[in-house]
């Protein structure tokens, strides 16, 4: 039937005639069984089936089997026909041209099953089968002496797809037409084969809708493949004369012959798909959408690209069409979202594609709102939130998409809907939107709104008692079981904004709103305006009882609340004051205050109505009024308590620190306050140096830089600067029992308190904890250098002694010292030129200066402190007189091992003209006389305290004896 015999004989004169048509044959079917077809064997199989059951009209059925080595494939449809196997056997001339939905088009699909099988057979069982063989090819070929060249140059390799042999011994399996038999190369041939069958899916049966299903056996185990599930969408079309002339001028006639087109779109089904293009058979064409494109596109020659070109241009066009249709005719789900095209392409097409559909998607209606309708993109906005919240903002926010709908995802975006933040629909809550909206109705909203993000709420509306509708919860009472005794018209002259019982919720109090306890009422900032404005009201009475009536159930105590010593309140004589400017009759406080100062005595009624407690919480004065305050930021702009002299102790206290870049924070504040009241010191101290006053006195602990740090207290300094004790300030005073080196410098402070709380307010106790605190150094020089203080020539000396161990940079270089001038202690004025005596040499020297007298080793130190030059330079110091040089006695040297062998006789030493009994000059020891020639070794070796001992030697050499032994019994501190 299907004359084979002749169509061997034609191809074989043919390659006979022209050995070089037989290279081309082989070549062209190796390239496409190795090239663009050698992973589509089940696919072009697939392919083959669909167009028969197409060409028959049936219900397309493939059965693939993989056993014993070979693979079956047996499928429903129109039989084989001469044309059929003239067409498989001739290479790019389908049998199929003209054939409207076909999906084969090249007639090269079949030299798939070349690149696993050397023996393939078709037949069909109603007109027969043929089959193909490479060893029975390349035995004729190698019959035709024309062609021993060519096969030896191929290495015996021959086409296997050009002669066709008859075949009666296939049988084709019932409920099948056409059987396909493909004896599998070799192992390997087995492995693809097997991996094909593993990977084919739905796309088979979506590329082809002629074939319903797939059924792959393999190992006894049958899986069938189809495209139930999956919502396909489909535009075609016929193009005219001048389409074709305009879209096909590139392409080859046969194509041009096939003058339709299809686009096909499927999404939704189950099983996964190769994201490419199919055309209709896959490509290696990247398409990253979540649907599957089957389109007519123009292909290269391998079968595995698209073509550019117009034909291209307008398939893309139609097919981003098709995909918006798609979405449309999806369940209007947030599922849908996925489906929506982000930006970036996986290549040219893919980006092509995308960028049409985007185009088209913000126009297109897709999506759903709250009210019903179906809105484009462009009209739709999204909010995060629950069903129940976005059903009760439906009405303010116009196109408002339903809750699932991820007011974040990409798709939105692209489909162009506005994402509205929670923020910006609470400032939509406004206005008539919301006129008619009662208390319930927002308590409504409060329970629905998201509340993960309460900085969006801050402007959330309130609705009040009083009918007011107000922005943001913050400042806003919530009445509370514990607010009960609360009466609301004793509270209205304060002004405070209360939340209508009826909108209550327990996200306005997350918001800032605050439980109407007494204490939270008083720390509302209209309480606070109240008051600070009561003392000029027309009417403070109302005000005046609404907070005494808070302070007694709020339980405050005084000092507490210091804002509240602004509430006005009537005195005893029927006049206003500030709270803080009234005393309490028969209070503590009260015998203690200047009579001149202005204070009131609070009425009568007041104390038996509210209680002595209470009065003394909103300032009124029993005792001393005591400010406590917690983590305070030592700044100017910060630190502002309304007390004595604050920002003066606040500088003070700077001043001991370094700079910082941050200010320091007091943990706890305390500080005692109306101080400068006080006119009976005599009787207050003992007050203030008693619990729990005397907190106030102790160093406030400062964190600095990380570190704790104490620094005086606001009580403690502002004392130390005022005449408490006895007339004077404490900081010119010192403890009766403290050291007597400050005896004379100081008065001392009386006994009114106990020596740790004098020390505390700046009366000083010891030299050294004024050398060690802040100005410490300098007052002691200020100290100094009055005249009418006293001090003897030991006291002094210690007192040098003390200041040369202090850092320079601390004092500030006085005007006048005392010094010693020609043995009388006096006050030398730095133009007096008083100088430090580092060498005793030089005494002689400067005898007519003002002397600055410690041990030598400390001169130098001390001149830095007072910024005084050292004698030697203030004088030259030269030898100007003659002298003979002399060796130093050996019994000299016992006593004093480190004396120089020699020294200098004059008859008169002259230095600088001057006589002088000795000088140690340049390394020499010059003397004239026994007592000088004593110092001048004792000092040049080393041991000045030696030179009276030295002296009796030089008189009676014979007592050396008698001097070494007194030298053995000096205690173990002087070696």
């Amino acid at each position: 039937m299907f004359d084979t015999d002749r169509l061997r004989e034609t191809v074989l004169t043919a390659w006979t005639a022209s050995p070089a048509r037989f290279r081309e044959d082989a070549n062209a079917e190796e390239d496409f069984a190795l090239g663009g077809y050698r992973d589509r064997l089940v696919v072009e199989l697939a392919q083959n089936a669909a167009d028969a059951a197409l060409r028959a009209g049936v219900p397309g059925r493939l059965r693939l089997t993989l056993a014993g080595g070979v693979l079956l494939a047996a499928n429903t449809g129109a039989p084989l026909d001469a044309a059929g196997v003239e067409g498989l056997s001739t290479l790019r001339v389908s049998g199929k041209k003209g054939e409207t939905g076909a999906a084969g088009r090249f007639g090269v699909g079949f030299a798939a099953v070349v690149s696993v099988s050397d023996a393939p057979a078709i037949a069909s069982r109603e007109t027969g089968g043929v089959r193909w063989s490479r060893e029975e090819t390349a035995a004729l070929v190698a019959a035709r002496p024309e062609l021993a060249a060519e096969l030896a140059g191929r290495e015996g390799h021959v086409p296997l797809l050009r002669l066709p042999f008859d075949d009666d011994a296939l049988h084709v399996p019932d409920g099948f037409d056409t059987l396909v038999r493909l004896p599998l190369r070799d192992d390997a041939a087995e492995r693809a084969v097997r991996r094909m069958l593993e990977e084919a899916g739905p796309a088979l049966p979506l590329a082809m809708p002629a074939l319903e299903v797939v059924e792959i056996e393999v190992g006894g185990e049958i899986r069938a493949i189809s495209a139930e599930g999956w919502h396909v969408v489909a535009e075609s079309g016929t193009f005219g004369p001048d389409q074709v002339a305009e879209l096909f001028a590139d392409r080859p006639t046969e194509e041009r012959a096939r003058p339709y087109w299809e686009v096909r779109w499927a999404a939704g089904g189950a099983g996964a798909v190769p994201r490419v293009v199919h055309a209709p058979t896959p490509s290696d064409e990247p398409l990253d959408l979540p649907a599957v494109l089957i389109a007519t596109f123009p292909m290269t020659t391998d079968r595995r690209h698209v073509a550019p070109g117009p034909l291209t241009g307008f398939l893309v066009a139609r097919a981003a069409e098709a995909y918006v249709r798609l979405l449309g005719e999806l369940p209007a789900t947030p599922a849908l979202l996925d489906l929506v095209p982000g930006l970036m392409g996986k290549g040219p097409l893919d980006a092509a594609i995308r960028g049409e559909i985007i185009r088209m998607l913000p126009r297109t209606p897709l999506l759903p709102t709250v009210s019903g309708d179906v809105v484009p993109g462009a009209e739709a906005r999204a909010v995060a939130g629950p069903a129940e919240f976005l059903a009760l903002v439906a009405d303010m926010v116009p196109g408002l998409l339903p809750a699932g709908w991820a007011s974040r995802h990409p798709g939105l975006a692209t489909l162009g809907v506005r994402r509205v933040e929670l923020a910006d629909v609470v400032d939509m809550l406004s206005g008539e939107a919301v006129e008619d909206k009662g208390p319930s109705w927002w308590r409504s909203l409060y329970e629905a709104l998201p509340a993960d993000d309460l900085e969006a709420l801050g402007a959330l509306p309130v609705p009040l008692a009083d009918g007011r509708l107000v922005r943001g919860p913050r400042g806003t009472l919530v009445l509370s079981q514990e607010s009960g005794s609360l009466d609301p018209s004793l509270l209205a002259p304060l002004g405070l904004r209360i939340v209508h019982p009826d909108a209550v919720h327990p996200l306005l109090l997350r918001l800032g709103a605050a439980e109407a306890t007494p204490r939270a009422v008083l720390e509302d900032p209209l309480t606070h305006a109240a008051v600070a404005e009561s003392l000029d009201s027309a009417d403070p009475e109302p005000v005046a009882q609404a907070v005494l009536a808070l302070v007694q159930a709020a339980g405050l105590t005084a000092g507490e609340a210091p804002w509240l010593a602004e509430l006005a309140l009537r005195g005893a004589d029927g006049e206003l004051y500030p709270a803080g400017e009234l005393l309490l009759s028969g209070g503590s406080l009260a015998g203690l205050i200047d009579p001149e100062v202005p204070f009131g005595v609070a009425a009568p009624d007041l104390v038996e109505k509210y209680g002595a407690n209470v009065l003394a919480a909103t300032g009124v004065l029993d005792g001393f009024a005591v400010v406590n305050d917690e983590d305070v930021l030592l700044d100017p702009a910060e630190c502002d308590h309304e007390l004595d002299l604050e920002d003066e102790w606040l500088e003070a206290v700077l001043d001991l620190l370094p700079e910082l870049d941050v200010p320091p924070v007091a943990r706890e504040f305390t500080a005692v306050r109306d101080l400068e009241y006080v006119a009976d010191w005599a009787s207050a101290l003992p007050l203030l140096a008693r619990p729990p006053l005397r907190a106030a006195l102790r160093p406030l602990r400062l964190l600095v830089a990380g570190e704790t740090v104490e620094v005086p207290s606001y009580t403690a300094w502002w004392l130390s600067r005022h005449p408490v004790l006895g007339g004077s300030r404490p900081a010119a005073l010192r403890l009766p029992t403290g050291d007597p080196l400050l005896f004379g410098l100081y008065g001392d402070a009386p006994a009114v308190v106990d020596d740790e709380a004098l020390t505390m307010i700046g009366v000083r106790s010891s030299l050294d904890a004024l050398l060690a605190a802040h100005g410490g150094p300098e007052e002691l020089l200020d100290l100094l250098a009055d005249p009418a203080i006293e001090v003897d020539r030991a006291q002094l000396r210690a007192l040098w002694i003390a200041l040369a161990a202090v850092d320079p940079g601390r004092v500030s270089p006085p005007e006048a010292v005392r010094a010693v001038l020609k043995g009388q202690v006096t006050v030398a004025d730095v133009e007096d030129g008083p100088v430090v005596v580092e060498a005793p040499d030089l005494l002689a020297l400067v005898e007519d200066r003002p002397l600055v007298l410690a041990p030598f080793d400390l001169a130098e130190a001390l001149s830095e402190v007072l910024d005084l030059p050292l004698a030697g330079e203030a004088v030259t110091g030269a030898v100007t007189s003659s002298g003979t040089e002399r060796p130093v006695a050996p019994e000299v040297r016992s006593l004093l091992p480190a004396a120089p062998a020699t020294y200098v006789e004059h008859d008169e030493l002259l230095v600088d003209g001057r006589p002088v009994p000795w000088r140690f000059f340049e390394g020499r020891v010059h003397a004239s006389g026994v007592e000088g020639l004593a110092r001048g070794l004792a000092w040049a070796a080393g041991q000045w305290g030696d030179r009276l001992a030295v002296a009796a030697l030089l008189r009676d050499p014979a007592r050396v004896p008698l001097l070494l032994a007194e030298a053995d019994l000096d205690p173990v501190a002087s070696l």
